[in-house]
């Protein structure tokens, strides 16, 4: 087992390999955090916070622009790398840092059903969002549960799930079963939403209660 040491940024956000994060630093442990990565051209881990608890599979998190505020605060863009999981926590600078294992997928591959499945799903969602996808943006997304799962409606919780899954069909598998149950609930909303724009001004609702 390979252990590598990585500056820890908590955060209530699960960041996946190739995705894009902008980020808004003010806390100064974090600006420290953020120049030390600059100055050592290393990247950081994005583990995912929450009511006090510290999840053990996170993202590395590759600094690819950094903006000097005038506050002395910093807006940066980083990039998913690798995913990896806390053997170690410690606290020997203002901010955190783990002794962690790189997390490799098991090997194997979502079968093509599954994979025209969940883009057609995914267009359909993106396409009630009010967006026109094109169907190449799908490709040479490697893998491409991870790009699919940022923008799919998921809770905390599944996200996470996501991110810790080993295999590509087991996350594929995931993301199929919850966009058939969030799709039609988001046409219901959007149907609701029609139906009441529909109403004009409201005239009639609620109705007058007599006084």
């Amino acid at each position: 087992m390979q252990l590598n040491k990585l500056p820890l940024f908590p955060l209530q956000v699960v960041l996946y390999p190739g995705e894009v994060l902008p980020l808004h630093i003010f806390e100064d442990r974090y600006l420290e955090l953020v120049s030390d990565c600059v100055a050592q051209e290393i990247p950081f881990g994005i583990v995912l916070f929450r009511e006090g608890k510290l999840e053990q599979m996170g993202c590395t998190a590759r600094i690819s622009k950094v903006e000097e505020l005038e506050d002395g605060k910093r807006d940066i863009v980083v990039t998913g790398e690798r995913r990896f999981r806390v053997s170690r926590l410690y606290r020997s600078r203002a901010y955190q840092t783990a002794d962690i294992e790189m997390v490799q997928d098991t090997p194997g591959s979502a079968d093509l059903n599954m994979i025209e499945r969940v883009i057609a799903q995914h267009i359909k969602l993106l396409e009630l969002a009010g967006r026109t996808p094109a169907p190449t943006m799908y490709q040479e997304r490697d893998p491409l549960s991870f790009f699919i799962a940022h923008n799919s409606g998921l809770s905390l919780d599944q996200k996470q799930e996501v991110l810790e899954l080993q295999t590509e069909s087991s996350r594929i598998g995931l993301l199929i079963d919850h966009l058939e149950q969030f799709i039609p609930a988001v046409e219901q909303a959007e149907s609701i939403r029609l139906k009441i724009k529909s109403n004009g001004h409201f005239k009639d609702f609620p109705p007058e209660v007599d006084k």
